[in-house]
């Protein structure tokens, strides 16, 4: 359910509530805590704010918070779950902010000419833990349990790398802009990256 969406300094805010109702309390603290990552970026777009709480959860952890910030071209993404919202914000904003650190220091980099090699030291700072399905299930057939849509947008490895660690994924889909084609970046076991590129 969509608790509402807020304009603050050019920024819109979206925060929705996932079996729970978002208070004006966590609401008016979600927009202040969120003004901090506008000093990495001006270009930041939109940010949803995803609170869930999940009863199946031990305490500790059965307060969700998914952080979600749409730059002009880029998404950053932190997830994190805690004994109530107030403290899954907090982890996911940190989160959220040593990636935007690292994001403004990539594009720092670019502008200053020098360009990070290819596939160098990326760390994920957290991913979001996905419904699973029961495992108690015997049923043999895969069970699609999320589904998710996104623009494929062209890009080099380079970039595509680093949008894959600021999604906090094992994987990315994105155009090459060497061949045109579909391409899928992926983390293998060892920590090195693949792709695998669509036929021409």
């Amino acid at each position: 359910m969509k608790s509402g969406a807020y304009t603050s300094c050019h920024m819109d805010i979206v925060v929705f509530g996932k079996h729970v109702e978002v208070s004006p309390q966590l609401r008016a603290l979600t927009l202040e805590k969120l003004e901090r990552i506008n000093k990495y970026a001006g270009d930041v777009r939109r940010v949803d704010v995803d609170y869930d709480e999940l009863a199946t959860r031990r305490a500790a952890d059965s307060h969700t918070c998914e952080i979600l910030v749409h730059l002009n071209k880029h998404l950053v993404k932190g997830v994190a779950a805690s004994v109530d919202h107030v403290g899954a914000l907090d982890v996911a904003l940190d989160k959220v902010e040593v990636q935007m650190r690292r994001l403004h220091e990539r594009r720092v980099r670019r502008r200053n000419g020098s360009r990070a090699g290819k596939g160098s030291g990326v760390v994920a700072a957290g991913s979001s833990a996905d419904v699973q399905p029961d495992e108690s299930d015997e049923s043999d057939e895969p069970v699609i349990v999320k589904t998710k849509q996104f623009a494929v947008k062209p890009m080099d490895i380079e970039e595509a790398a680093l949008q894959m660690d600021l999604l906090g994924h094992d994987f990315f889909l994105f155009t090459s802009v060497d061949s045109g084609r579909a391409a899928v970046l992926y983390r293998r076991r060892d920590g090195s990256l693949g792709m695998i590129e669509a036929a021409g």
